[in-house]
């Protein structure tokens, strides 16, 4: 059987491209590599729209080879991927929203980030129409005796983000639930065209705030792939660094909200307690809590001084004394076991269907991360375990989290020992070319793709791991309670903001 890249390279190689390569297919190759993404043969890593094209990142599951696949959309339509292969279905919904143009025989073809209210439709299509007034949107239904339903949202008590989720239960059985999400989207895709690389990587980091490090070095990466710029040593192992100190605020964070919402809350206090000491310590080095605007492309804006590393030294020798205590407080509290030992299970099948990334996949067995595969410096000349589980349970993503820390405690330890010395940041030339960059955030892989023209962004589209992960948090919580929905939604902890771009 032929391979992905055999398969797309009857295409058109678009040489600008890089680090890997992507192909002008036709509609027969397009299908064809959907094929290859329903019977398990790849996994898609992206599809968004562009001007009159559409595209899709795909990772094949035989020899790892990354490869874009693109197809020329002149009539403003293309084959659904979606028809044949699920997780493809709201990233087309969102192509059709923000681009206008429409997947063929589609399965679902509600609005997904529109709803109603920009006052125009199609806002990065060729052509941009006025926008009809909002409706209703239409929920799938559910049949069965004794059945009702629960509205939360989008509108939530906490101080969180908005999103609408309706629980369609039997009693407290949860029999389905549909997300609504969209609420706030921000335009990042429609702000970037036309920006200059520097305003554009700002955007980027806002796409998640949670994530500004990751999300900032995806675009950078890609930037500089783009343009073929090489940055220093320095600032390689300064952004790895600054990499790992966000994976370790936002993992103690995690993991002390699913405790909070399993009434542990003398664990939420000390894991909140060891984030706020991380988000100290970043805001002492490098000027913001969390790290905002500090990776830029070419390298980093902000170095670090002696007393800097003294201090990220001291914080790791406090964490690793403290935090093994709250671990075996955890893990030995029965109340808390008992509610997050088998609940909201995500199969393994469905983990690598849709190719969930991070915490979340790896806990239903998925071997995946980024910085080992496809990889990217200086990951490469670091030692490092990633964990993976296969009970897929709240329990299970929990303790990925807890050996994820061990992890990136030794990782910054290990920066700060072979810290190169030397310049931080180079100059970035004004060109035109176009880059991928994929790199491991937090909650998994993310994706940035820009098409730079002139020294400006002509295009660039960012993908957040939470939109192949929030269709399996509506999978998790069938035949559970509506009472255990806070901690399947706290154990996956998707992004409502990088999602809705």
């Amino acid at each position: 059987m032929a391979t992905l890249i055999e398969t797309i390279s009857k295409g058109r190689k678009v040489e600008s491209h890089r680090p890997w390569p992507r192909f002008t297919v036709d509609a027969g190759t397009w299908n064809a590599v959907a094929a290859r993404l329903a019977d398990g043969q790849a996994t898609l890593a992206g599809l968004w729209g562009a001007d009159d094209d559409v595209h899709m990142a795909v990772v094949d599951a035989a020899d790892k080879a990354l490869a874009v696949v693109s197809l020329d959309c002149p009539q403003g339509t293309f084959p659904s991927v979606g028809r044949v292969h699920p997780p493809a279905i709201r990233l087309e919904r969102a192509i059709a929203d923000l681009f206008g143009l429409l997947p063929e025989d589609a399965p679902d073809v509600r609005p997904w980030l529109d709803h109603g209210r920009w006052g125009v439709r199609h806002l990065l299509g060729r052509r941009v129409d006025v926008a009809d007034a909002p409706v209703d949107y239409p929920f799938l239904g559910a049949e069965g005796e004794s059945l009702h339903q629960i509205p939360v949202g989008p509108v939530h008590a906490g101080i969180i983000e908005p999103g609408h989720f309706r629980f369609t239960a039997n009693g407290e059985t949860v029999v389905r639930l549909e997300e609504r999400l969209g609420y706030v989207h921000k335009g990042i895709e429609a702000l970037a065209a036309g920006a200059d690389i520097a305003h554009a990587a700002k955007l980027a980091g806002r796409t998640s705030g949670d994530s500004t490090v990751a999300y900032t070095l995806a675009y950078a990466r890609a930037v500089e792939a783009a343009l073929s710029v090489a940055v220093t040593p320095r600032a390689v192992w300064l952004r790895a660094l600054m990499a790992e100190l966000e994976r370790l605020a936002n993992h103690f964070g995690d993991v002390g909200a699913v405790c909070n919402d399993a009434a542990f809350t003398l664990a939420h206090a000390h894991f909140g307690i060891l984030r706020e000491s991380v988000l100290r310590v970043a805001d002492d080095c490098f000027g913001h809590r969390l790290m905002r605007d500090c990776v830029v492309p070419g390298g980093v804006a902000i170095g670090l001084d002696d007393e800097g590393a003294a201090s990220i030294r001291v914080l790791v020798a406090e964490l690793g004394r403290r935090f093994p205590a709250l671990v075996e407080l955890y893990d030995n509290t029965a109340s808390v076991k008992d509610r997050t030992f088998g609940t909201g299970v995500l199969s393994q099948a469905l983990a690598r269907q849709f190719g969930a990334g991070g915490f979340v996949g790896r806990a239903s067995g998925r071997d995946v991360d980024a910085r080992r595969w496809p990889g990217y410096p200086p990951y490469d000349e670091l030692e490092f375990k990633v964990p993976v589980l296969s009970t897929g349970d709240v329990n299970a993503r929990v303790w990925v989290r807890i050996q994820e820390i061990d992890q990136s405690l030794s990782l910054i330890g290990q920066i700060l020992d072979r810290l190169p010395a030397g310049a931080a940041r180079v100059e970035v030339p004004r060109g035109s070319g176009e880059g991928l960059g994929l790199v491991e955030g937090f909650r998994g892989d993310i994706l940035v793709w820009v098409r730079l023209g002139g020294g400006r962004v002509e295009r660039c589209h960012l993908r957040d791991p939470s939109w192949f992960q929030w269709p399996l948090l509506e999978a998790v919580i069938e035949g559970n309670i509506v009472a255990d929905f806070p901690l399947c939604n706290k154990s996956f902890n998707c992004s409502y903001s990088g999602h809705d771009l």
